[in-house]
């Protein structure tokens, strides 16, 4: 039967290099640890993982909790955190909510029940959520992603949400426009997006301008053309449109260009996310651009620091625009609506 010895000689490393690598990959030269992977692939030797998860009291788990897996957004996430817990020696475990408040915490019992050492969570309401009041009093180390909370006791990482939508509204006031509109899920449910509309307001206030009441969907994620339609008639219809998110933003423009309106000469569409598909479409997406990598590594970086014992921390993103062919210089003359 082969042992870690028989890794250890074929990669031409000492026994305790070779433990290293399985324990620790990152603390390894990434040569090293490629001669020792490849030795144990060859051999068909895997490390008895089970015995040290008993011995140091940890799974090397991470439990990850996101709304649902719809939304590009949360996707690259999770493939970004991924890539960076696996060189830390953690693997994850995900699961999603959509959107329930009510399944937030199953889900979360679920994955501690699975005996994961940290949690990193995006949630629908970070300011009022029993769950994490529950974690924070039991001491188990989580981390929000995305979320910007008022109790300090919680780890965050994210843009500045409000400053983010600030931006996006100027941008499109900066163009011309001064009928602007806004598009979110149900109800704002979304801490997010209600602060994401507080910046829209924000910026139209700032202009001296009347905000106007958010154009609900009956989805986060999800754009129907009924819904909106009643708001696109008339002198004082909008002239851009920014969206909670991207998806939301993809969605919206293929029901308006499903029912004969053109996107940007008609209306100017925004998002909010900088998620990759919306570079990939026709016309290109203009987005306020989250770093999703380095959210990603910086949640893994502060959740595992927080499971080595350091205090929890919050560390806020720089945005910016990446601009699109989803929004242009607002001109009257292309307005359709008052020809």
């Amino acid at each position: 039967m082969t042992d870690l010895k028989d890794v250890a000689r074929l990669a031409g490393v000492s026994r305790a290099t070779a433990a290293r690598t399985f324990a620790s990959p990152d603390q390894v030269r990434p040569t090293t640890r490629e001669q020792v992977f490849s030795a144990a692939r060859e051999l068909g030797f895997r490390p008895n993982l089970l015995g040290r998860q008993l011995r140091l009291q940890t799974t090397q788990l991470i439990g990850v909790v996101v709304p649902n897996l719809l939304n590009p957004v949360f996707a690259e996430q999770f493939q970004a955190m991924e890539r960076s817990a696996r060189v830390r020696g953690y693997s994850l475990l995900l699961a999603t909510t959509d959107y329930s408040s009510e399944r937030e915490y199953s889900v979360v019992e679920e994955l501690l029940r699975q005996r994961v050492d940290g949690l990193v969570l995006t949630v629908t309401d970070a300011e009022s959520n029993s769950v994490l009041s529950s974690l924070n009093t039991e001491k188990t180390p989580f981390v929000l992603a995305y979320h910007q909370p008022g109790n300090p006791n919680y780890s965050a990482v994210s843009v500045d949400n409000r400053a983010g939508m600030a931006m996006a509204t100027r941008y499109l006031l900066e163009a011309g426009h001064r009928r602007i509109g806004m598009v979110a899920g149900p109800a704002l449910q979304s801490d997010r997006a209600r602060l994401r509309y507080a910046g829209y307001c924000d910026a139209m206030h700032a202009y001296g301008l009347e905000p106007r009441a958010v154009i609900e969907m009956p989805a986060h994620t999800q754009a129907e053309f009924a819904a909106i339609e009643p708001f696109l008639q008339g002198i004082e219809a909008p002239t851009a449109l920014v969206c909670s998110n991207d998806f939301l933003a993809i969605s919206l423009i293929a029901e308006l260009r499903r029912n004969a309106w053109n996107v940007p000469e008609q209306l100017s569409v925004m998002g909010f996310d900088g998620i990759a598909l919306g570079t990939q479409m026709h016309p290109t997406l203009c987005s306020v651009v989250q770093p999703i990598a380095l959210l990603a590594s910086t949640v893994i970086d502060q959740l595992l620091a927080q499971i080595a014992g350091d205090a929890p921390i919050s560390h806020c993103l720089p945005c910016h625009i990446r601009p699109g062919e989803s929004t242009q210089p607002h001109q009257e003359t292309l307005d359709a609506r008052i020809q």
